[in-house]
């Protein structure tokens, strides 16, 4: 069975671990698959945004790659945190590294809840930052979410936001 989904990496394509991986390389593990910290196996996410779990993408560069799974899989949910479809595989392909235009331009057209994770634990440059603010001006919750996750703005959550229109903040 072949499912794909994402995979985060410290820059270069290396794992927490110190384990370095190549684009287009495949990777195996023996044993059984466990998920988890003290697990064994390869673990993706079905959702680019539930990788930044795992990857202090706020306080680093990171590199997040698409991947597809060629062995065994193991799922597991944290219904507690609202995280879904996490996977471990004994055998893994890494098939392409994604560019942060491409990744920043998944996040600027996508459904509220999404983005709103994704600005959880993503560091976004300012330009970037006026971006999303244009285009989900209208929505609250996101506004909420930058405000709070990007600009440490500890009160965001207590007072309304402005509304951005192309460029310009009333």
């Amino acid at each position: 069975m072949e499912l794909h989904g994402y995979k985060a990496f410290d820059k270069g394509l290396v794992n927490r671990y110190g384990k370095e991986f190549k684009e287009h390389g495949i990777y195996t593990v023996d044993g059984d698959i466990r998920f988890g910290n003290d697990g064994n196996g390869f673990h993706f996410c079905k959702r680019l945004e539930d990788t930044l779990r795992y990857f202090p993408a706020m306080e680093k560069e990171i590199d997040i790659a698409e991947v597809t799974a060629l062995g065994n899989i193991v799922e597991s949910e944290d219904n507690y945190y609202g995280y879904y479809d996490m996977f471990c595989t004994d055998k893994i392909r890494i098939d392409r590294v994604l560019e942060r235009e491409e990744i920043i331009n998944m996040f600027l057209h996508n459904i509220d809840f999404r983005t709103i994770r994704f600005v959880q634990g993503f560091k976004l440059t300012p330009e970037e930052l006026m971006l999303f603010k244009i285009n989900y001006g209208d929505r609250e919750e996101v506004l909420k979410a930058i405000s709070y996750y990007q600009e440490h703005d500890l009160n965001a959550y207590d007072r309304k936001h402005k509304i951005y229109l192309k460029g310009m903040h009333k």
